[in-house]
């Protein structure tokens, strides 16, 4: 069993598009998914899934299941624990920040191509700052996310590809229920 942890785009999220984690966590268990954890209201799942089975395909899976299931269509995506942990391990701001409210990690459904990543750039007279590493984009927001234009909005029509903001508390709890055995 390989731990993973889907992360579903836009959940609980001002009013618009609810699923209640009781059925969220249903759902996986009808997958056939093992050890289903959910965290927060937001969308957050962590799972055991059978050894080998490719990210990008679970996501495929989980979605069509959510559609079919619960009527609600939502971009999922699904990181393995050893690549969210890569992720805690890089992020290239945390000895610049003292306030984890200030780091925010974009996880991309794919990694942008060089055409693409070239395409973002901070917004004028923001604070903001990002780091492109692969499939995900390190944000340092000092004013806040709340108040950035480098939001995920922002980013998903300037790569044209799918993404989910979360904030830094959030990855690194997720993190640490992924790395449970």
């Amino acid at each position: 069993m390989t731990k993973h942890v889907a992360l579903l785009r836009g959940i609980n999220v001002g009013g618009r598009t609810q699923l209640a984690m009781a059925d969220l966590r249903g759902l996986f268990t009808a997958l056939g998914y093992e050890d289903v954890r959910t965290y927060l209201r937001s969308g957050n799942v962590v799972f055991g899934a059978p050894a080998g089975q490719i990210p990008a395909e679970l996501a495929a899976r989980i979605e069509e299941r959510i559609t079919d299931d619960l009527g609600t269509p939502v971009t999922v995506l699904v990181r393995t624990a050893g690549a969210l942990a890569r992720t805690l391990a890089r992020n290239p701001y945390l000895g610049r920040e003292d306030d984890p409210a200030k780091l925010h990690v974009t996880f991309l459904a794919r990694e942008p191509t060089a055409e693409q990543a070239a395409r973002l750039e901070v917004p004028a007279g923001e604070t903001a700052v990002f780091t492109l590493t692969g499939d995900e984009i390190h944000l340092h927001v000092p004013d806040g996310y709340g108040r950035t234009r480098l939001n995920n909005a922002f980013i998903e029509r300037r790569l044209g590809i799918p993404a989910t903001t979360r904030n830094w508390r959030t990855v690194t709890a997720l993190g640490e229920l992924a790395a449970r055995d």
